[in-house]
This record gives structure tokens, sequence and C-alpha cells, in this order.
């Protein structure tokens, strides 16, 4: 079948080359051509490079690292929602029912973000950047299962056009495309991705309180307690570790996320140094808020560190969000510092700011838009140093 494929995408090429007469959609041929066998193109001129990985591999790399936890975040759907209307089913069944919810939002994430993305292609006469597959796959897992369809497209749109395509495309942005949309709908239509009503698919009505919301609604408790005491769910470290709790489509189970992050860690598709970065700065920041806990009605501050790395989408963010090399720093200082700010900026948000108990998605953002800054200073360090070595 492919063979054939392949042969009538050779057969009419020509018609897509310079100086046919389907010159303009070059890029969307090119696209599938790309996508589904390994490119013909050679570079024309040095310097040349000499390596086994290319774009398109390290696109399909991220997404297979990803694929996990779709397939846990469809059987988590489930077993909430089994909870919620009391019914029990097996893991199985679980999955099959969270499969066809989540379904239609990758099917509309992707047929959204191909538009655009062969749109601006064509329009540019610029190759498809096999990127947008990454935020594509990216985006569903940052949603609540019922998040309407309307609002991803508009939200997918939103990514890419405004998040990436404006600068010029892949490489250029500065921030990540995949939260973008995820902002974009934060900030727009609240109340179908916040409050305690979006994150179980249960009865209308149904409220299922997340573990940030439980000690941001509360003054002078304890987080501890709070969450180990908790009726409704099960929010002791162990099982926020495993991911069986509410949350968003893939950001729940930390034990695929952390194999995830080590796979592409060891690939050297993502640089270690943010991720440790990042931990380093949440927990330090942690046990600043833990030493101030006593002096505050704030119960934000009583939360241990190792709570934090397992509440919310802190490791999600983490290995998938944070890591991205486009908008993060480029040196290897750079880096480490650019991991602490957002681990330290994640506990800052949670704690201080009641209106957004989550952090991470902002911490991120924020960043983003300080990553080359940060690389600038950076490298006039290093050039005052040399100037200083040779001045001697």
């Amino acid at each position: 079948m492919l063979g054939l494929l392949k042969k009538v995408l050779d057969k009419y090429r020509e018609n897509f080359e310079e100086g046919g007469k389907l010159e303009r959609l070059y890029p969307i041929y090119e696209a599938t051509d790309t996508i589904l066998f390994s490119t013909n193109e050679v570079t024309e001129t040095g310097p040349h490079i000499r390596d086994s990985i290319d774009t398109k591999r390290v696109m399909i790399l991220v997404v297979i690292s990803l694929l996990p936890l779709y397939f846990f975040g469809a059987t988590n759907i489930g077993f909430q929602n089994s909870i919620a209307i009391g019914l029990e089913r097996s893991n199985w069944e679980n999955f099959w029912f969270g499969f066809s919810k989540i379904l239609p939002i990758i099917i509309v994430t992707f047929t959204a973000g191909a538009f655009w993305e062969l749109l601006f292609a064509v329009v540019r006469k610029h190759p498809v950047s096999e990127g947008f597959l990454v935020t594509c796959a990216l985006i569903p897992l940052t949603m609540p299962a019922g998040i309407p369809l309307w609002q991803i497209v508009v939200a997918t749109t939103f990514g890419i056009v405004i998040g990436k395509e404006i600068f010029g495309g892949v490489g250029m942005n500065i921030f990540n495309p995949a939260l973008m949309a995820r902002v974009f709908i934060f900030f727009t239509y609240p109340t179908k991705i916040s409050g305690d009503k979006v994150w179980v698919l249960g009865p209308d009505g149904y409220s299922g309180a997340t573990a940030l919301s439980i000690p941001a609604a509360e003054l002078n408790q304890d987080a501890f307690t709070l969450l180990n005491n908790f009726g409704q769910f099960d929010y002791s470290w162990w099982n926020m570790f495993w991911g069986w709790i509410p949350g968003s489509i893939g950001e729940t189970n930390k034990f695929l996320i952390i194999i995830g992050a080590l796979f592409l860690a060891y690939i050297k598709i993502v640089n270690w140094r943010v991720m440790f970065g990042a931990v380093l700065g949440l927990v330090g920041t942690a046990l600043l808020t833990n030493l101030v806990a006593p002096f505050s009605s704030n119960s934000m501050f009583t939360i241990p560190p190792h709570y934090h790395l397992v509440m919310g989408s802190f490791l999600f963010g983490t290995a998938f969000m944070a890591t991205e090399p486009v908008t993060g720093c480029h040196t290897n200082q750079g880096r480490w510092i650019y991991g602490i700010l957002f681990g330290s900026l994640t506990v800052i948000i949670r704690s201080i700011n009641p209106a957004y108990p989550e952090g991470v998605m902002l911490s991120i953002l924020f960043v983003n838009a300080f990553a080359a800054l940060i690389d600038w200073f950076v490298i006039q360090a290093n050039i005052k140093r040399r100037q200083a070595r040779y001045a001697q």
C-alpha cells in the first residue's frame, strides 16, 4: 500500500515543483511526502554534519513519548467517571469510555493545526514544519476531557497563528504554542478549564475538587492534613504520583511523565539542566514557604516540597513544555537559571495568587519571555571573563 502511494507521489511530483501547474501547493505535497516517507532532499552547500536524527525523527520521538499519557489519560477519565456515577467498570471499559471522549479532541486539534500550518506554508512558500505535530499532540493533554470542541478549534488557532506564525513560524516564536492555546481558553472561557466542575465527566453539577484547590480554599490549615483527610478522592502522595486523580487528560500520571522525560533526555532531545533546575527551584522555594507558614494564614504555604512535585501539572510542564528548545535558553548556564526561575515562580504563583492555584502555565510563559535576555547576560558575562583573561 505504501509502495503504491510512493509511486503516485513520485509520478505527480513534477506538477508541484517549480514551473509546474500546482507549484503553489508544493508545501502540501512536500509535507505529505515527508511525513509518510524519508525525504530525498540533501544539502547542497557546506558545512555538513552527519547525524541519524532529523527534524521529523525528533518530532516523532516526542510524540511517541506522549502516547502513554494518552492511554493512561483515557483510562483515568473513565475511572473518575465511574466514581462520579457510582458504577464499577474494568480498566478496559474505563479506557474505551475515556478514549471516546478524547478522540474527538485529538481529531479537531490536528485538523485545525494542519489547516493553519498548510495555509501559512502555501502563502509564504516554505516547507511545512513537523513541529505542529508536537504542538497538536500537547494541546489535548493540557485540556479537561469535557472541553467543547469549538473552543479547541479556536484555542489551537490562537496557539499556532498568534503564538507562532505571526513571529515567522517555527524557530521564531518566543512563547510555547501549546501553552498559548491553553492560556487562551483559561482567560477567555475560564469556566471550561478552571474550577471544580470541569475535571470529572459526571452528572450535571458534579463537583470534583483538585488537589491544589483544596488548600487554596482554606485558611490556617495544614495542607498535608487537608489532602490526606479529603473524603471524595484519594489525594495521598502515592496516589497523586500514579495519577488516579481528577485533572487534565495527560498531566496526572507522574510516573509516565518521568519515564518520558528520561527518554527524551537520554536521546538528547531535551536538556536535563532545565529539568533539574526546575526541581531545585521548586523544592527550594517550597522550603522557604514552609518556613514562612507559621507566620501566615495562607494554607498553601504549608504544602511540602515533595507534594508540590506531584500536584498539578508541574512535572508535565517541566518535561514537555519548559524544555522546548525554541522558546527556552540555549546556553548551559542560562538553562540552569531558566529552570530554577520556572520552578520558583510555580510555587510563588501557587502560594500567593489565589486566582491561579496551578502556577505552571504562567510560570513557563514568563520564563519564555525572559529566555533570550537570560542568554544575553550569560554570553556577556563570558565575554567579560575572556577579555579580562586576555588582558592579563
